[in-house]
C-alpha cells in the first residue's frame, strides 16, 4: 500500500531541501496554469493503467536528470496520482512512492506563520525595527496563493484584531493562541477579488465586530459590518490602529496604520509593485482607479515617515509555485523609505503611472464571481474553493 503525506508534510521536505522528485500528475493545462514549484508534469488520469508507460516513466525521471529514487506524486485531489503510486509501487521496486493526501486541494491550504519582531528581515534584505514588547504582528502566509493575512495584537492587554482572513480561519485563532491573545475584532480592508474572505466568518465564530471601511456602502453589501471612518481610530489593547482611506485597488479600500510604525498596505501596494485597478472598475475605469490610486500612493502612503513597516496584503506567486519575493516562512515586508527608492512605478509622473496600469496583465481567476461571493450577494461558494480560486492571486499591476 502506498504510503502517504499531508500538504504540510510535503512543504516541510521542500524547506527541508530533502531530495526527491514531485510528479504532478494533472493534465497539462491545469499543471501550467498552477503547480508546486518543482513538480514535474507527468498527466496521468485516474483510471488509467500503467502498462505500456512504465518505460516512458522511466525515461521521463531520466531526461529530467533526477538524482532520487524517491518519488512524491501530486495531483488535483489526491485521485490520479493516488492511482499512479499505487502502480508505479506494484510494477517496479526502483522507486521509493509516496502520495500527497488531498493534492493541490490540500497544498491550497499550507499556511506560514512569521512574527514580526525587532530581529526580522524582509524578504527585500530591509531590516524591519519594531519593538516586539509594545506590538506583536504575526504575518499569515497562505503559501499556495500568497494572500497575507495578520494578527495585531498589545502584548501588555492579550487583546487582538484580524486583519483580512481567508476561509480557512483555524490559521488565525491558532496564530493568536501562539501569542497569547484574544480575537477581539476582525476588518476585512476591501472587497476581495483573488480569494474567498474569511472576515465575516471568523468575526461570527469569535463573537466580536467584523469591520470595514464606511465606504463599503458603496459597494451595495448584502451584510451588516461595523464602518470605520477616514482617519478613525481603533483601540486595541493599548494600540492605537488608524483606518486610512486608500481607494483605488478599489473604490472602499482602507490601509490601517498601527501605533505609528506599520502600515498594512493590502493591495494598495506590494513589496515589489502596487494594486491593480480594474477588477472593481472595469477596464472602461481602470484609469480612474488608476489615478485614485496614484493620489493615495503619494498623499497617503509615501507621506508616511520614512521608517514606517509596509506590510502588503499579498506576494506574488508565479504559476511555477514560486513567490516573486522572498520565500514562505519569510517575512514579506519592506518600508516606506525602501519603497520609494526601489519599486520603478511610484517614480513615475501621474500620466505615466495610469498608463503603466493600463496593461496590469491576467486577471486573478473567476475574480468575477468571487467578488459577488465576498459581497454576500452571490449563493454560497462551491465545495470546491480549489477550482474556484485557481491558480496565482494576479492581484499586482
Amino acid at each position: 500500500m502506498v504510503t502517504t503525506l499531508t500538504a504540510e508534510r510535503l512543504a516541510e521536505l521542500k524547506d527541508d531541501d530533502e531530495e526527491f522528485v514531485l510528479i504532478d500528475t494533472r493534465p497539462e493545462d491545469s499543471f501550467e496554469a498552477w503547480h508546486v514549484q518543482g513538480a514535474l508534469n507527468f498527466p496521468f488520469d485516474p483510471e488509467e493503467e500503467l502498462d505500456g508507460k512504465l518505460e516512458a516513466f522511466r525515461e521521463f525521471v531520466d531526461d529530467a536528470d533526477v538524482d532520487t529514487d524517491r518519488v512524491v506524486a501530486i495531483c488535483a485531489k489526491g485521485i490520479s496520482s493516488g492511482n499512479f503510486a499505487t502502480q508505479l509501487e506494484s510494477a517496479t521496486d526502483e522507486y521509493d512512492v509516496q502520495a500527497v493526501e488531498g493534492g493541490m486541494k490540500d497544498w491550497s491550504g499550507v499556511y506560514d506563520h512569521v512574527s514580526l519582531g525587532s530581529e526580522s528581515e524582509s524578504g527585500s534584505d530591509n531590516e524591519v525595527d519594531l519593538d516586539s514588547d509594545d506590538l506583536t504582528i504575526v504575518q499569515v502566509q497562505r503559501r499556495a496563493k500568497g494572500c497575507l493575512g495578520y494578527v495585531v495584537g498589545c502584548p501588555e492587554t492579550g487583546e487582538a484584531i484580524v486583519v483580512d482572513p481567508t476561509e480557512d480561519t483555524d490559521e488565525y485563532k491558532v496564530a493568536a493562541e501562539e501569542h497569547g491573545l484574544a480575537i477581539a475584532g476582525v476588518v476585512d480592508t476591501h472587497v476581495h477579488a483573488d480569494h474567498l474572505s474569511g472576515g465575516r466568518k471568523l468575526a461570527e465564530e469569535m463573537d466580536v465586530p467584523y469591520y470595514m471601511g464606511e465606504r463599503a456602502a458603496e459597494r451595495d453589501l448584502a451584510y451588516e459590518y461595523t464602518p470605520l471612518a477616514r482617519n478613525e481610530v481603533l483601540e486595541v489593547g493599548e494600540l492605537e490602529i488608524k483606518a486610512l482611506a486608500a481607494p483605488g485597488h478599489t473604490s472602499e479600500m482602507i490601509n490601517l496604520l498601527v501605533d505609528d510604525s506599520a502600515l498594512l498596505t493590502a493591495d494598495t501596494l506590494h513589496v515589489d509593485s502596487t494594486g491593480r485597478t480594474e477588477l472593481e472598475f472595469g477596464e472602461d475605469g481602470g484609469e480612474q482607479g488608476a489615478r485614485m490610486l496614484y493620489e493615495t500612493l503619494h498623499r497617503t502612503i509615501l507621506a508616511e515617515p520614512e521608517g514606517v513597516i509596509v506590510l502588503p496584503g499579498h506576494v506574488s506567486v508565479a504559476a511555477d509555485g514560486e513567490f516573486e519575493h522572498g520565500a514562505p516562512g519569510e517575512l514579506i515586508a519592506t518600508t516606506v523609505r525602501s519603497a520609494r527608492g526601489e519599486i520603478d512605478v511610484l517614480g513615475l509622473e501621474e500620466d505615466e503611472f495610469v498608463d503603466r496600469l493600463a496593461d496590469p496583465g491576467e486577471e486573478p481567476a473567476n475574480y468575477e464571481e468571487i467578488i459577488e461571493l465576498n459581497r454576500g450577494v452571490a449563493e454560497e461558494p462551491p465545495e470546491d474553493r480549489v477550482e474556484l480560486e485557481l491558480g496565482p492571486n494576479n492581484c499586482s499591476a
